[in-house]
């Protein structure tokens, strides 16, 4: 075991998927000789040869669609109809059109420029301190790899194959919605405190017309999760079935969807999958190697030295999952310490359902925290603010996110409800 976490540690400047496929190899070799080397390729290959993982480059395709095709703006404006009169209306819109958009993309960078490119402008110009305009957008683009449909949700059942993905797409439901309250919550008690302007109400007619332009992107989480939870569709068909519709609504409904936008989509769906991919690949023989070696149930272990009570053993690992995450993107993190982390909390006795969600959660959260904040430092660039003003901006949302945490921990009945139902 020693060997393998030496180059761990040696090998994480270089890459996440280097050092995971390094370090297997460094702990396969120190378990048996080289007659273990000859495993590490057929590891890899059965990482991604999974007939789920076909749904991640449809669901990105999905998203990738849906941005070209300018749904963002519909989106906007139907929310902000319901929000207009309201004092900091634009802020209230920016986090529900993530909460709608949560249902398209599943992926939060993607989320943040969408939504930021639009928003934080408009907000610029009413009166908004550009860095809190920044703070909004990243903090609520978090929530789509939360509300189904998610491509991290995807990878974590790969992963961890004890949970289905319908389980985690139906568990994640009410936390997001619960990070979405939170930071509506924020968001009122800001514009109150701060005096952030007020829009004039929208006509009825007007609004009208604004839903019945966005509903056709609006059904497509309905087909995605509808298909899914009803059994009627796999997700890998939903998956398909959706970038289909998108393409069909985006060409012939919206006819803002040319040949051009399209291959723009398909560009970044390949180089995306691609990297997801290489990690999951990389990962298999990390994971391999974790439960040869018995690293699962040392790390169980030390978990029981810190405390008995299982509340505290939970936050003790959301620490430490916050942590990893402030050096960490979301799916390298998760690639790591899921193999490693996942079965200790199952050998003492946590749900895993509970667990995985409450885990999907606090990574995703760490995409705000600095200093790697992919989403908030996407953000601040879009509003032409210094990433540390940003990051001030942001600590009232973070506070929320952490009574989120809390609840969720002590409450696994808030992740697992509705799977039961199923």
């Amino acid at each position: 075991m020693t060997p393998a976490i030496l180059v761990f540690v040696l090998l994480l400047f270089i890459g996440v998927a280097v050092v995971m496929a390094m370090s297997g190899l460094a702990g396969g070799f120190a378990l048996g000789g080289e007659r273990m080397l000859g495993i590490i390729a057929d590891r890899m290959f059965s990482g991604v040869s999974g007939f789920l993982l076909i749904a991640v480059p449809y669901f990105i395709f999905t998203a990738e669609l849906m941005n070209q095709g300018g749904l963002t703006h519909k989106l906007i404006a139907f929310n902000n109809a319901l929000f207009g009169r309201v004092r900091g209306s634009l802020s209230h819109v920016n986090i529900s059109v993530s909460v709608f958009f949560a249902g398209l993309t599943g992926a939060a960078v993607t989320d943040t420029v969408a939504i930021g490119k639009i928003m934080i402008p408009e907000m610029k110009k009413q009166g908004y301190d550009a860095e809190y305009a920044a703070a909004v957008t990243a903090c609520s683009s978090i929530i789509g790899p939360i509300i189904p449909p998610s491509v991290v949700m995807v990878v974590y059942a790969t992963l961890l194959r004890d949970i289905s993905v319908i389980d985690l797409f139906a568990g994640g439901i009410i936390p997001g919605l619960l990070m979405a309250l939170a930071l509506l919550g924020v968001s009122f008690f800001l514009a109150w405190k701060r005096g952030y302007p007020k829009q004039a109400p929208t006509p009825f007619k007007a609004a009208i017309v604004a839903l019945l332009v966005a509903l056709p992107a609006m059904v497509v989480p309905l087909i995605i999760l509808g298909g899914i939870l009803s059994g009627l569709t796999t997700i890998t068909e939903a998956s398909g079935f959706a970038a289909v519709y998108a393409i069909v609504i985006g060409v012939v409904f919206y006819r803002n969807l040319t040949w051009r936008k399209i291959w723009d989509a398909l560009v970044t769906t390949v180089r995306f999958s691609g990297v997801v991919f290489f990690l999951l690949a990389t990962s298999a023989v990390l994971g391999w190697f974790v439960t040869r070696s018995g690293i699962a149930r040392d790390a169980a272990s030390m978990i029981t030295t810190f405390s008995d009570v299982a509340f505290v053993q939970l936050m003790l690992v959301c620490l430490l999952l916050l942590i990893i995450g402030t050096v960490m993107d979301v799916l390298p993190a998760l690639v790591v310490i899921a193999p490693v982390l996942v079965p200790a909390m199952l050998q003492l006795g946590f749900d895993p359902l509970h667990f995985a969600i409450l885990m999907i959660v606090v990574l995703n959260i760490s995409n705000v925290t600095p200093p790697v904040g992919m989403t908030l430092m996407t953000a601040a660039r879009i509003a032409e603010v210094p990433y540390e003003r940003a990051i001030v901006a942001s600590l009232p949302f973070y506070v929320s996110f952490i009574v989120v945490i809390v609840l969720l921990a002590a409450f696994p009945a808030l992740s697992t409800w509705i799977p039961s139902l199923l």
